[in-house]
């Protein structure tokens, strides 16, 4: 309706990608300007010489923070065969450091929003056990204890490969998906192939890696070192692809230029009649 609305002279929202579709569809037939925060299946790289406890540890928070459900999480984590092990542990660790349950009390992770979301993740879930991916810690159901409520076990998928519908879709519940990737060039492949690309992140102590991520990934939003890319709100936010549509981005400079509209005024002061108005280009002559 708001979409729709003839008084309404702009949209702005953040949600699913195919209800900005919707929105900008709608939109159209009225001529407002649409502004939108869409998908995001934001992935962090973490390479061999990194710290992994700490690069692994502060990526699970990042994914569990608000219940998974956050369009900046960084729910997809990529590594080399050679710290797989090592990173499939910690994550485990980190994982099962988050205590589910009334979030007025000790726990540090409440429900999932709502009755129709808590079906949503626990299908996905579902299907990362269908497709073949190995549950590290968590899965469907809920957790121990909690009979009733929204709850969402903290789950962590190993064995994940890039086609598996957990690694495609933004699920939006406090599920990690790990996958295995044999080099640098392989992970910023399979990143810039995806169809979201919100934030995306890399771990390492090489200077040179960084200055190459930064320029090689088709993101909107990139860290070096940070689990969740995500700028103060004095600069803009937002990310690239189905992750964004319209013409700026979100807070900052961006976000105050689609709130602003432009008025161009010309004008011209009568004098008395003898003082009139010159069309004539001036010239030195």
């Amino acid at each position: 309706a708001i979409a729709a609305h003839r008084d309404v002279d702009m949209v702005s929202i953040t949600g699913s990608t195919r209800a900005g579709i919707d929105v900008a569809r709608t939109a159209a037939a009225t001529v407002k300007r649409v502004h939108q925060e869409l998908g995001g299946k934001s992935p962090n790289i973490v390479l061999a010489d990194a710290d992994l406890q700490t690069a692994v540890t502060n990526g699970v928070n990042g994914v569990m923070s608000n219940s998974g459900q956050s369009c900046r999480a960084p729910t997809r984590m990529l590594a080399p065969n050679s710290v797989m092990p090592r990173v499939i542990a910690i994550a485990k660790q980190a994982a099962e450091g988050w205590t589910v349950g009334d979030p007025t009390g000790n726990s540090r992770m409440g429900p999932v929003v709502s009755e129709r979301q808590w079906d949503r993740v626990q299908g996905l879930i579902g299907k990362g056990v269908e497709e073949g991916a190995s549950v590290v810690t968590g899965g469907p159901g809920r957790p121990d204890g909690l009979d009733a409520g929204f709850y969402v076990k903290p789950t962590v998928f190993a064995g994940v490969k890039n086609d598996m519908t957990i690694a495609r879709e933004e699920i939006f519940g406090p599920v990690l998906s790990v996958v295995r990737v044999p080099d640098y060039a392989a992970a910023v492949r399979l990143i810039n192939s995806h169809e979201f690309a919100n934030g995306t992140a890399v771990f390492t102590r090489s200077g040179a890696v960084a200055h190459a991520f930064v320029r090689d990934i088709d993101v909107g939003m990139v860290g070096v070192n940070v689990p969740i890319p995500v700028p103060m709100a004095f600069h803009s936010f937002g990310g690239w692809r189905s992750s964004l549509f319209g013409d700026h981005h979100m807070h900052g400079p961006e976000g105050v230029r689609f709130y602003t509209r432009l008025k161009t005024v010309t004008q011209r002061w009568p004098e008395p009649e003898a003082m009139k108005a010159d069309f004539v280009m001036p010239t030195m002559k």
